[in-house]
């Protein structure tokens, strides 16, 4: 059975669907051919029943007596039927005495074969019940028997009167009923199985379609190709087109992500590794030509190239975590306390902007998120407070209510500019000059949104800029934080 399944399985959808449209028709002609030829037997039973009520209620009841009547069937007992036959054409009838002895009437086609259970219906005489059933004659010929039980007056004895007709005709339509459902069930099946693979293939047609269409997505890699699909359609087929069609927009437009983030990338990583190699050679050259550097120029040479080093540092752990799969961020979210990393992020601001007034007011607030990028993410917000703010400037932070703001006295962002503040890679012109790589506000919208929330810069009354993170609460974690 295993085996089949498996075999059945690895054929195709086509011909499965036709074996099963096959296998459910046959079924169902299977149980209207059974139960229409129980039908018909249990008609043709019940009509042969009445002919032998019908006869024996003639024997028992005829009046003048008749040669066939009980008591000249029994005064002139005789066990073997008589060379002229008169009365019920084609019928079996016999007296049956309660010592066994049977008396066939004169117009008895035949002695009728006695069973255990007429042997019953006779001992039982007192009862009245007569017994129909399915017997043979002694020549072993089927026919069908009605026994009744009756008595015998003056002795008031009993004895069982049997009257049966031949079942060769029942039997005979039986069979040819059976023969001709049998073939027309195979006709059906036939037919549905047919009619199945016809549709198989009709409604496969589309999936086919899709089939060519994905093949040649692999062979060629080519995400411009679409499915036609007409707008009022809503079947399922329809709904996998679209769902693939949405699937290569998708892909085709994380490949332009990828490519446009690899040439920004290759873009943002000439510039240090440019300016590092320069340094190197320069180093390298006074080496090699024995004249050394003056110390203050070897001294400025060096702090340039850790500088050219950290930028690139920087540049590598950013796109890091701009490549990280939603997969490994979800692995790490839980409750954190929001003002607990915000304070975090202030301590790592106040040592690189040592000279600036960094004033905080946090109200407790607790969000579901990824703590190291949500820290990180706050940094890079802080960071860039500091890189524009004056010497000796102020940068004002505020949490309530899951609303964190830090606002800056900076020179501020021009309108023109603020659209693009989050875009991967974008810097100000005016910024260009200053350390960074682009991607730390990009790397802040992410993070942001991955926990539920939104950031926006817009400019501060008075100068500088006003950076918003707002963040969903979450319920907060019981004191043993589990």
């Amino acid at each position: 059975m295993k085996r089949l399944l498996n075999r059945f399985r690895a054929l195709p959808i086509r011909s499965q669907l036709s074996l099963l449209v096959a296998a459910a028709v046959a079924f169902g002609v299977a149980a209207v051919s059974v139960t229409c030829w129980f039908i018909v037997q249990g008609k043709l039973y019940e009509q042969t029943d009445n002919d032998l009520k019908q006869a024996v209620a003639a024997m028992v009841l005829s009046r003048p007596p008749h040669p066939n009547d009980i008591r000249n069937t029994l005064s002139n007992c005789v066990g073997t039927p008589q060379s002229t036959v008169s009365g019920f054409r084609n019928t079996y009838s016999q007296l049956v005495t309660a010592d066994g002895t049977v008396c066939l009437f004169e117009s008895s086609k035949g002695q009728i074969k006695v069973t255990t259970a007429d042997e019953d219906v006779i001992k039982n005489a007192s009862s009245g019940r007569g017994l129909f059933h399915n017997g043979t004659d002694v020549d072993g010929k089927r026919v069908r028997v009605l026994t009744m039980p009756v008595t015998i007056t003056p002795t008031n004895t009993y004895a069982g009167l049997m009257a049966a007709v031949p079942l060769d005709g029942t039997e005979t339509t039986l069979k040819d009923l059976a023969l001709v459902l049998l073939l027309v069930s195979g006709i059906g099946v036939v037919g549905a199985g047919a009619a199945g693979l016809a549709v198989a293939r009709a409604g496969l047609r589309p999936v086919d379609k899709l089939t060519e269409v994905v093949e040649h997505v692999a062979r060629t890699e080519d995400l411009s190709i679409r499915i036609p699909v007409a707008k009022d359609s809503t079947d399922e087929i329809a709904r996998l087109s679209r769902s693939f069609n949405s699937m290569t927009s998708a892909l085709a437009s994380s490949r332009e992500l990828q490519q446009q983030l690899i040439a920004d990338a290759g873009h943002e990583l000439r510039t240090p590794l440019t300016s590092l190699r320069t340094n190197v050679e320069l180093l390298s050259r006074s080496e090699e030509t024995g004249r050394p550097l003056p110390p203050a120029d070897r001294k400025a040479l060096m702090a340039s190239v850790t500088a050219q080093m950290s930028e690139l540092a920087s540049l590598i752990g950013d796109l890091q975590e701009l490549s990280r799969s939603e997969g490994q961020r979800g692995e790490r979210v839980q409750v954190i306390a929001f003002h607990d990393t915000v304070d975090t992020a202030l301590r790592r601001a106040r040592l690189r902007g040592p000279e600036l007034t960094i004033t905080a007011d946090l109200a407790p607030w607790y969000v579901r998120a990824e703590p190291s990028a949500l820290e990180r993410a706050i940094v890079n917000v802080l960071d860039n407070a500091v890189k524009f703010s004056p010497d000796g400037g102020a940068i004002d932070v505020a949490l309530d209510r899951g609303v964190l703001t830090v606002r800056d006295h900076g020179p501020g962002i021009p309108a023109e500019e603020l659209p693009h503040v989050f875009d991967r890679f974008w810097r100000s012109p005016s910024a260009r000059a200053l350390p960074g790589s682009g991607l730390g506000l990009s790397i802040v919208a992410r993070t942001v949104q991955q926990a539920g929330g939104e950031v926006s810069l817009t400019p501060a009354q008075g100068g500088g800029t006003v950076a918003t993170l707002r963040l969903p609460g979450a319920p907060t974690p019981p004191p043993d934080g589990t």
